[in-house]
């Protein structure tokens, strides 16, 4: 359970980083409650899985698929420039946290 909260809460990370980006300085309001809303979810998520999960490898984990979602998402929604490199740098960081999910 506490693998799945952390994925979850990864995810939420993400959601909280974009409306954070798209907040305009918080003076929009529909993306200012969405990145509130998402950062108390995915920081709720993440204390959870924290209580089975050893800190360093349920944070490392957080914050690669919150990282790794943002940057896909900026690459393929918000017109940030893409390349082989980047996406197989991204690549990577998906690997590192499966990989670190294998490891414990």
């Amino acid at each position: 359970m506490a693998w799945i909260l952390l994925v979850v809460a990864g995810v939420l990370e993400a959601v909280w980083a974009t409306a954070l980006g798209r907040s305009d300085g918080f003076s929009k309001p529909l993306p200012t409650v969405v990145f509130a809303v998402g950062l108390a979810l995915s920081m709720t998520g993440l204390a959870l899985a924290l209580r089975t999960l050893p800190v360093g490898t349920g944070y490392a984990v957080w914050v690669g698929i919150g990282a790794a979602l943002t940057a896909g998402y900026g690459m393929a929604f918000e017109g940030e420039p893409a390349s082989l490199l980047k996406v197989a740098l991204l690549v990577g960081i998906v690997g590192c946290v499966v990989g670190l999910k294998l490891a414990h």
